[in-house]
């Protein structure tokens, strides 16, 4: 049994589904459940039309909801057999016309809480799954469209929230294993869950790879695969680097860092479920489906490199609290670290000196009530538009040559803060944001030079 999960990009024209079914069918004898996220930008697009809707900008949202209702129904045209005449277009009209009602009342309350963000963007994997199961089946394919929502319960942290565990395995193992076990194929959402008290929610954009990790764990599956549009993990950001390779092999502990320090190509949940389980997860390219992609496993090959893959995150603030002098300073750590807490903000990076604290916090956060918090313990300074970069891989561990190499590398940039120590395969450093294109093609010079054929396509 496998879990394959295809990403936004990899379904999003009639053409890419189709490769998407001819991947699915190849591995039927492997006993695939199947874990898509929406289709293209839809999820982006949904957020759009939402604030759109919340702002009485109502032309612009209805407008919008045209053109993804044609782009998915077009779609739908092209993959499923009489679809004018079919369930598939009765279960999109439905699903379009919740939406609109949605939005309605939106445009009325003018507010866009979270948990309406959620249930308005529930709707594109919904659709999605629609379409991706009737394209299965018309290829004769025994598909079976499955609602995450009866299986991936989660707090209510709506869009952000977190499966719990016991009640998510227990359900996925009641709902998913039998149509597994019967010879079907599940097709099932990524990215959304539901409450206890019967909330649509979210898990947090390119949450659909955590799904999968969750299917996957719960029913002790021999593989994950995550299909996306790239080759696999890099050594950098294609995007930022055009130089970088695929890396072959990389640990759960690698992956993992990485995943935190920003590397997009997976959801920071996806490893744990996998790791707990010593489940290898596989990224591979739906464009390229016979390249080799990368594997996660819980023992990899190190190499001769110092290091496999560089990340970044942008942007980040770096938020300084000096302790005022009244303050309990035996107290003062705990004081911080327990706001942070209460409002639900992880920083990346923390360093401490004396009666100070700095750390690296995610632009996104919503700081208001933390920062009015801290301020009670002392003066808090905020720096914007930076950015972390981090250096991932086991050999850090071992190598007494990685500290000179990095920073005689870095000679003459400007670093606001740097964490090595806590985490020994990784180390991260702040710098301004526009430094990040010529810091990375830096650094992948100095580390990459000769890269390892066995370890680097």
């Amino acid at each position: 049994m496998i879990v394959m999960k295809f990403g936004g990009t990899s379904i999003e024209d009639i053409a890419s589904i189709e490769r998407v079914v001819e991947i699915i069918h190849s591995r039927l004898e492997r006993h695939p459940v199947v874990v898509n996220s929406a289709m293209g930008k839809t999820t982006r697009k949904l957020l759009d039309i939402a604030r759109f809707s919340a702002e009485g900008m109502d032309e612009q949202a209805l407008s919008h909801l045209d053109e993804i209702r044609e782009y998915h129904f077009d779609m739908a045209r092209g993959l499923t057999s009489d679809f004018e005449d079919s369930d598939v277009r009765t279960t999109l009209e439905r699903y379009f016309e919740e939406l609109q009602r949605l939005l309605g009342g939106l445009s009325v309350l003018r507010e866009l809480t979270p948990r309406t963000q959620d249930r308005i963007l529930s709707y594109g994997e919904l659709v999605a799954t629609t379409i991706i199961a009737a394209a299965l089946q018309r290829r004769g394919i025994n598909a079976r469209w499955l609602d995450a929502r009866n299986f991936i319960i989660t707090d209510e942290r709506f869009t952000r929230a977190r499966p719990l565990d016991d009640l998510t395995c227990r359900g996925i193992q009641e709902e998913v294993r039998p149509l597994v076990l019967s010879g079907c194929v599940p097709v099932i959402q990524g990215f959304i869950g539901f409450t206890r008290s019967g909330a649509t929610t979210t898990l947090g954009f390119e949450g659909s790879d955590f799904t999968a990790a969750l299917v996957g764990s719960a029913l002790d599956v021999s593989e994950i695969q995550i299909w996306k549009d790239v080759n696999g993990i890099m050594t950098a950001d294609p995007g930022i680097f055009a130089g970088a390779r695929t890396i072959k092999n990389i640990s759960f502990e690698e992956a993992s860092e990485l995943t935190f320090f920003g590397a997009k190509v997976l959801h920071p949940g996806t490893i744990e479920p996998a790791h707990r389980k010593n489940i290898p997860v596989g990224i591979y390219n739906s464009r390229q489906p016979d390249t080799g992609g990368t594997t996660i496993t819980e023992q990899a090959k190190k190499g001769r490199d110092l290091i496999k893959s560089i990340a970044y995150k942008m942007p980040v603030r770096i938020v300084n609290i000096t302790q005022d002098s009244h303050a309990n300073p035996a107290g003062f750590l705990r004081s911080v670290f327990d706001i942070l807490d209460r409002e639900r903000i992880t920083p990346s990076v923390v360093t401490t000196a004396g009666t100070e604290v700095a750390m690296v916090i995610d632009a996104s956060e919503d700081m208001e009530r933390a920062i009015e918090a801290l301020e009670c313990l002392g003066a808090v300074k905020i720096a914007g538009n930076k950015a972390t970069i981090s250096m991932v891989g086991e050999n850090i561990r071992t190598s007494r040559d990685f500290t000179s190499i990095l920073f005689r590398n870095l000679e003459g940039m400007n670093i606001d803060m740097s964490a090595h120590g806590a985490s020994p395969i990784s180390c991260t450093f702040v710098i301004d944001e526009s430094d990040i294109p010529s810091t990375i093609a830096r650094l992948h010079e100095a580390f990459f030079k000769n890269p390892d054929p066995d370890i680097f396509d």
